[in-house]
């Protein structure tokens, strides 16, 4: 008899959503002059940001969309929307709080990508894939949504790199025989330390920068252009 697959707990994975919702409307409320939205606007961005990521996960796993499986999601998203748009104000001038924030979310979404990834039987690697997917997702399509460059595309803290280091943590953790819970656990807390050293530090990957080949050219240079 085969066990039986992963479950994310409705309320950790509404937990998830809410406060992605919180920092998607918190985001989009910064906004001044052409680019400034409207309530809808606003409210559109933070359900992106609390339902997207879970909406990319499953759509990798080409499993049903658990957004869509309970009115609690939608719900969720909307509400926690917009709590962020009426504490826009207070909590913005709590940047810790924010970065936190960030942080707590970028590692629930890994971990939940990934611990379904691999209850389903995916291997380590695509199971870790999954899971960074997962906990970019949501800001991806924020910025996509917004017209603006996509965030982890460019130099900054690590966002991605974070995710990544989280969700191998886990995925390693489980193959050598933690729980599965506990593994998550685990990935969580180091993605979110990585995240929130990022921020504090200034840290992000190299610049990437163009590639003089002037050796290459000058040998490719010195030879016969055979023509046809």
């Amino acid at each position: 008899m085969d066990a039986p697959l992963f479950t994310i707990p409705l309320w950790a994975d509404l937990t998830a959503v809410g406060l992605g919702g919180i920092q998607g409307a918190l985001f989009a409320s910064g906004f001044r002059g052409q680019r400034r939205l409207d309530l809808l606007g606003v409210a559109i961005i933070g359900i992106v940001m609390g339902m997207g990521g879970g909406i990319i996960r499953d759509l990798l796993l080409n499993q049903p969309l658990s957004t869509l499986q309970s009115n609690w999601y939608l719900l969720t998203a909307t509400l926690a929307a917009l709590v962020g748009m009426l504490l826009a104000g207070p909590l913005r001038r709590l940047n810790g709080l924010i970065v936190g924030l960030d942080a707590v979310v970028i590692g629930l979404f890994g971990a939940f990508g990934t611990s379904k990834a691999l209850a389903l039987g995916l291997p380590l690697v695509p199971a870790v894939f999954v899971g960074v997917c997962s906990a970019v997702g949501g800001g991806i399509l924020r910025d996509v949504f917004m017209g603006l460059p996509v965030a982890i595309m460019h130099v900054g803290s690590l966002y991605a790199v974070a995710a990544g280091v989280g969700c191998l943590v886990l995925a390693v953790s489980n193959a050598v025989g933690v729980p599965l819970v506990i593994a998550a656990i685990a990935g969580v807390v180091v993605t979110a330390i990585i995240r929130v050293l990022a921020v504090v530090f200034d840290l992000s990957l190299p610049e990437q920068r163009m590639l003089y080949r002037r050796k290459v050219a000058a040998e490719t240079g010195a030879l016969p252009i055979v023509k046809r």
